[in-house]
């Protein structure tokens, strides 16, 4: 772990091999901070090496390590494969991993964040749906205004409205929080 660490002074031709040797590792924690890694060293190898990883890793610590570092390589590049593990893995880590990245990420518009804000919600884990919650939140605050779009704010707020009733009293709380303004 400390020599992945040292790898941050390491140009990116002489890291990405090394952090590729590490996703072979069996130590999930190895193959978690190499997918860290590759989304600081940034090149074509470590891409697809980080696509494998989400979509075939046996541990949900490396699938949602490897979907936070996939953004760093791009929102435009990453959206699809990001939908797509989210759709297919009901892992909360890895869905809570893609709900963080996207929606910290600055390229993330109004349609996107809906869109994954829609899967969060009907998710049967409740700190999935918080993320959802508060991603519509942060869409009925910026009033479609830097969002992107005043519909989908309409949409988010009308999301908000309906997660009032949910059972879980956290997403209520998330839903509460995200219509004050």
């Amino acid at each position: 772990m400390p020599a992945l660490a040292a790898l941050r002074e390491v140009p990116v031709e002489s890291a990405v091999p090394l952090l590729l040797l590490g996703l072979e590792q069996e130590a999930f924690l190895v193959r978690s901070l190499s997918c860290a890694g590759l989304g600081v060293k940034c090149n074509p190898a470590g891409r697809q090496a980080l696509v494998r990883a989400l979509e075939h890793d046996s541990d949900a610590n490396v699938r949602a390590e490897a979907a936070n570092a996939l953004v760093s390589h791009g929102l435009e590049q990453a959206w699809p494969l990001l939908l797509d593990a989210f759709r297919r893995d009901d892992q909360w880590l890895l869905r809570c991993s893609v709900l963080s990245a996207v929606a910290e990420h600055p390229e993330a518009d109004a349609v996107r964040l809906l869109e994954l804000a829609n899967l969060a919600i009907a998710a049967a884990d409740g700190t999935v749906r918080v993320g959802g919650a508060e991603i519509l939140g942060r869409l009925v605050r910026e009033g479609g205004a830097a969002a992107g779009g005043v519909a989908e704010a309409q949409q988010a707020r009308e999301l908000l409205q309906r997660l009032q009733a949910d059972p879980d009293h956290r997403v209520v709380a998330a839903a509460l929080n995200g219509l004050q303004c």
